[in-house]
């Protein structure tokens, strides 16, 4: 099915003159109505062997069709965890976002297990020399070593360990104010995954601003939380002193922008069973360290390409082709459009899921 369709793609962006500079990989979900036990018989292909039967009767071969998708639960991106689905994983243009590649995948597919292959089974159906682009999902070591060969820029996980504490220890004086309004960057090198790579590390006014109310209600919503915790905390009986503190220090650690201070353990003695036992007392404050590192990094994520060249792929240039990245997602929005009858599937089989696939996609 994708290979046909990027026969008809291809010449489609030919006909047209769409430039295929830089294309975009993405997915999403599709959820669908039924159980989806079983699939269509088994189509036998019968071709005659070398050898015959003692009476002269061909003896056949059978092979299967190849496998279908596997219908099934998964990460709904339609907020429908409820029901079974498909993915569908789309290549497109960034001039217009005219799809040139549609696959379908099992309905619990992890992205970022099969990015990396999608773009090389893309790269042998249509050749071409381009700018790759996805989202995080395709940063992985696994992936970039599988597309070293190719050109791509992708965003970099917070979960990479270099990342994480790059964007906490750059400081203003570190970035230079990008042409695109809005946008200021640092560049920095790389050679995660054993790729020669360059990062741009990115810092959004907007986003900036956003992710301060974030954190803000963070706290807050923290704060409550922790307040309460000790409260439940400071009701408890403890033999002796050392695990009423012990138990307050095991608290605060938990905690992700407060900790506990002026920790003690209270001995108390009841009147009428002449009965002793401690209880914590402690003041709740706001980790200013936690928050500052916090704010620091309000706003920022990390761009990756092996574009080594500036003057091939500026680091302006890596910013304007990422935001481009949500050409992918209006094709999605245009399949799941209610308008468009796909947005909620029943069909038989899977088998028939992936010819409808087709179909969608010519559409789009």
């Amino acid at each position: 099915m994708s290979q046909t369709f990027t026969i008809i793609a291809a010449a489609a962006a030919e006909k047209f003159h769409v430039c295929l500079d830089t294309v975009h990989l993405d997915s999403s979900s599709f959820h669908l109505h039924g159980e989806y036990k079983n699939s269509l018989p088994s189509v036998l292909l019968l071709a005659e062997s070398e050898n015959q039967g003692e009476n002269g009767e061909v003896i056949m071969n059978t092979d299967e069709v190849p496998l279908p998708i596997y219908i099934t639960y998964g990460y709904s991106r339609d907020h429908r965890p409820d029901l079974k689905q498909f993915i569908l994983d789309l290549i497109c243009s960034g001039d217009g976002g005219i799809p040139l590649f549609v696959k379908l995948a099992d309905g619990n597919q992890v992205d970022s297990a099969v990015f990396g292959q999608i773009l090389c089974d893309f790269k042998k159906q249509l050749n071409l020399d381009a700018l790759f682009v996805a989202d995080s999902a395709l940063y992985t070591a696994k992936n970039l070593v599988i597309i070293k060969n190719f050109q791509w820029l992708s965003r970099v996980p917070l979960a990479v360990k270099q990342a994480k504490q790059l964007i906490s220890q750059l400081t203003d004086s570190d970035f230079i104010k990008s042409k695109i309004s809005g946008y200021k960057w640092s560049q920095q090198c790389s050679d995660y995954a054993g790729i020669t790579q360059r990062w741009l590390v990115v810092e959004s006014v907007l986003r900036r601003e956003a992710d301060l109310r974030q954190l803000e209600k963070a706290v807050k919503k923290s704060e409550t939380e922790a307040k309460q915790k000790i409260k439940q905390l400071s009701a408890q009986k403890f033999a002796c002193g050392a695990d009423a503190i012990d138990a307050a220090e095991q608290l605060s650690k938990k905690f992700k922008y407060h900790q506990l201070t002026q920790i003690e353990a209270r001995e108390i003695c009841e009147k009428k069973s002449s009965q002793q036992f401690y209880k914590v007392q402690a003041d709740l404050e706001v980790d200013a360290g936690v928050i500052a590192g916090e704010i620091q990094k309000a706003g920022r994520f990390i761009l990756a390409t092996n574009v080594l060249d500036n003057n091939e792929l500026s680091p302006d240039q890596m910013l304007d082709t990422y935001k481009q990245q949500p050409c992918a997602e209006r094709g999605f929005n245009f399949l799941k459009d209610p308008l468009f009858f796909t947005d909620s599937v029943f069909i038989k089989s899977s088998e028939r899921i992936e010819s409808l696939a087709l179909i969608m996609g010519l559409c789009l």
